[in-house]
């Protein structure tokens, strides 16, 4: 297999680190990919939202497979744009087209799917900037705390719980009126909350059939007990405790095959990932939202665990035989704990040089917002690296992780010390 993996985070790089321990990986490339990649797969530089660019690329390296890792080249049609170029419709792309990444790209297409195929989830309305006045009557019938999200794409920060009603109708004006995410606020869906434990599911999915992996939890807010600013994640763990087998056959049951059969039958060509974002409710799953591809920082600690031929399931994926393939685990816990930049999410500065990399010996650093710089890695994101580690249960996962980042500098360097705290 000659593959070509786009993106540029720990996600990729996670996803690039699987794939280079498969013997049917002949050639591997990265676009952009980041100095982790550099280490599992050959990075290249060219704009792959230029479709004739990314044509180029594929033909003259003879790609069979494109992954793509990032949410917004799928929601733009990166798929639709390879399979209707007749020479390059034999290549195999991991990802929804354009029609079936709506699941992530709007918030109420995904709701609306979600109610037209019997999916357990919050109840909701939608709103634009017509209709505010009736959004703050809305949200008058609910009980606090009250969940306002932009439906569009907003980089992971669309989605505000706020305690107080006033506040709330306040930020509904601001998400409406006033853009605060841009395009992605012109339409808001105001939903009942729910209270409970969330987690993540993914499962891949050839149209017909799909393979679940490991489940995981990750963790958004930037404060230690879940508290302060949403963020793009950070740290992760896997198995979760009280993800058991029953709950986990609920959620095959009601919501993984109730989901791939919904595609079907209201004909979306989907191949690729789909992420379940899940909050079990009293012994219960319900779906708080859908991603359509590998979620970011899970992947750093699903992957890990994954005992099978990640290339093998990804070409099954793409021929239609993926209903064949068993996934087997990792038994061990493997968790993660990012490294974000001091001021994250709010302003931060890059450019900060990160040293002890090469001390590290106990856990597996996935890099996400890191660039090369005059033979230096420096920073370039807000979430700069990942450490994943393993253990023979969460504690001595996360103890191995904590040791790792203790050896890693740079200026500003921030991390929380409380991942799994609730587990």
């Amino acid at each position: 297999m000659k593959i070509l993996v786009i993106g540029s985070g720990g996600r990729e790089h996670a996803i690039c680190w699987k794939l280079a321990q498969s013997n049917l990986v002949k050639n591997l490339y990265a676009c952009p990919g980041n100095p982790g990649t550099a280490s599992s797969a050959e990075n290249v530089s060219f704009d792959f939202n230029n479709f004739e660019e990314l044509k180029d690329f594929i033909l003259g390296h003879s790609i069979d497979t494109v992954v793509v890792g990032p949410e917004a080249p799928l929601v733009e049609g990166i798929h639709d744009k390879i399979s209707d170029d007749e020479s390059l419709s034999s290549v195999n792309v991991i990802g929804p087209k354009k029609h079936g990444a709506q699941l992530e790209g709007s918030k109420e297409f995904s709701k609306k799917f979600m109610f037209r195929h019997d999916v357990p989830t919050a109840k909701y309305q939608s709103f634009t900037g017509e209709t505010v006045a009736q959004g703050k009557a809305f949200l008058e019938t609910l009980l606090p705390p009250y969940v306002l999200k932009a439906d569009g794409l907003a980089a992971g920060k669309g989605v505000l719980i706020i305690s107080d009603l006033q506040t709330a109708k306040e930020e509904l004006n601001n998400m409406l009126l006033d853009a605060k995410f841009g395009d992605a606020s012109s339409t808001v869906v105001i939903e009942e909350f729910l209270d409970g434990l969330e987690f993540s599911v993914f499962a891949l999915t050839d149209g017909e059939d799909y393979v679940i992996l490991p489940e995981a939890k990750d963790y958004k807010r930037i404060g230690e007990g879940d508290t302060g600013l949403n963020t793009g994640g950070m740290g992760a763990v896997s198995p979760v405790s009280f993800v058991d087998d029953e709950m986990m056959q609920k959620v095959e049951e009601r919501i993984v095959k109730p989901t791939v059969t919904g595609l079907k039958k209201d004909n979306i060509d989907y191949k690729g990932f789909i992420f379940f974002g899940l909050i079990e409710v009293k012994g219960e799953p319900f779906v708080i939202e859908y991603n359509a591809r590998l979620g970011d920082p899970e992947t750093e600690v699903v992957l890990p665990r994954l005992n099978s031929d990640f290339a093998e399931l990804l070409k099954a994926c793409g021929n239609g035989t993926l209903g064949e393939k068993k996934i087997e685990f990792d038994s061990r816990a493997a968790v993660t704990v990012m490294a974000v930049s001091g001021g994250y999410p709010g302003s931060y500065s890059k450019g900060k040089e990160i040293i002890g990399l090469e001390n590290v010996a106990d856990s597996i650093v996935f890099h996400a917002g890191t660039r090369e710089e005059e033979n230096k890695i420096v920073t370039s994101g807000g979430r700069v690296l990942a450490f994943t580690s393993y253990g023979e249960d969460k504690q001595a996962a996360l103890l191995n992780s904590y040791k790792s980042i203790y050896k890693v500098d740079f200026n500003g360097k921030y991390y929380r010390k409380d991942i799994g705290f609730d587990l």
